[in-house]
């Protein structure tokens, strides 16, 4: 009789409690300014809302299928991220906002095509992986293919301009191709080599610069470039250890600009304490740990490293979000997984953790 498939209930309790706080946090962080901006303090909200019911229909999906056949999907799912990358970059299907084209929008709906090119570099880097698992010590041979794959999609992506995502990009491959067996020598050359090129890429565009500088100093610029950590700093010092509040954050009141988004950890912080954020801490703790778990202990390598790589990018974003918000990081454009505020970030997590939890009920987890 064939074991019944069960997914790791650990990992999927965590998605659960995290997707619950961003729901009930995205309210309660967006509520003043959706009745300023729309005359409706539960706009967001009800995205926020419609987007994790989705997300979970998109999760179980992820569970219902053998990720084996991802593997078979690798060249159109490469494709389609490099097509669409381009594309956003042109109008009139790109959109622009801010002076960056990131998004495509039709009425309501919203996506962002990183957030793909971030699944299918996993799935690429995890079937190549597996196929070289013995090649990796070597330059040419193990580490220059996906390197190049990764550099691509971060140029493209440099391009919208979104240097926190290419850099994100490039840092999935390096991850996981150490993890496979590439050489710390050969990680160390390239960190080296790509130093320069990521300097010259913040000092030509000014408001990377700028953000730079906040991030040495933030009280240089109170009022322009530090403004919005320095609004961060106030919401998680003013929390103490138990928060003002659920809904009583002050820095919500237009001061902390789009708390509902990137930033939403600190409003956290200012409402629940330290003890709330060390809550939301814990989770993502508890997430990478089974993530890694699931990796060590799948059935085979693409399975291996497709977890690892998912997991990489889930503790890679995660740890930046948490990085720029208690100023330990300059500020990046990377949204806290399952938390903030956002329609295809969410989606694209809650696929690649329905994938994880695939992966997970064909290995001994518990």
């Amino acid at each position: 009789m064939p074991r019944k498939l069960t997914p790791d209930p650990w990992l999927f309790g965590v998605v659960v409690a995290l997707c619950s706080v961003g729901v009930v946090m995205v309210y309660s962080a967006s509520a003043i300014i959706a009745a300023e901006r729309f005359h409706d303090p539960f706009f967001f909200l009800k995205k926020q809302f419609f987007w994790a019911v989705l997300g979970f229909a998109c999760l179980w999906i992820a569970l219902r299928f053998d990720y084996r056949r991802l593997e078979k999907l690798v060249v159109p799912l490469l494709v389609l991220s490099f097509v669409l990358l381009v594309l956003v970059l042109v109008p009139p299907f790109g959109q622009s906002i801010n002076g960056t084209r990131r998004w495509f929008r039709a009425g309501l709906f919203s996506f962002q095509p990183v957030e793909l090119a971030k699944f299918s570099l996993v799935i690429y880097l995890a079937a190549f992986l597996s196929r070289r698992r013995g090649q990796m010590s070597s330059f040419v041979q193990g580490l220059v293919p996906p390197l190049l794959v990764a550099g691509l999609m971060a140029g493209l992506t440099i391009l919208q301009p979104d240097l926190g995502n290419s850099l994100a990009l490039v840092v999935l491959a390096l991850g996981l191709a150490y993890l496979a067996g590439a050489r710390a020598s050969h990680m160390l050359a390239i960190g080296a080599a790509a130093l320069p090129v990521v300097a010259l890429l913040v000092v030509l565009r000014p408001y990377r610069w700028r953000r730079m500088l906040a991030f040495v100093n933030p009280w240089d610029d109170p009022q322009g470039s530090g403004f919005q950590i320095i609004q961060s700093f106030l919401a998680l010092g003013s929390g103490g250890w138990a928060g003002l509040g659920l809904g009583e954050s002050r820095q919500k009141l237009f001061y902390l600009p789009e708390p509902h988004t990137d930033f939403i950890f600190a409003i956290i912080g200012e409402e629940l304490g330290l003890l709330g954020a060390s809550v939301v801490i814990a989770l993502f703790a508890v997430l990478i740990w089974r993530g890694l778990r699931v990796g060590l202990h799948a059935p085979d390598n693409f399975g291996a490293y497709l977890a690892l790589g998912l997991t990489i990018m889930l503790a890679t974003q995660t740890l930046v979000n948490l990085g720029v918000v208690t100023g330990a990081l300059p500020t990046k454009g990377l949204p806290l997984p399952f938390v903030s505020f956002g329609g295809s970030a969410l989606l694209m997590t809650m696929f690649s953790t329905g994938v994880l939890l695939n992966i997970s009920q064909h290995a001994g987890t518990a």
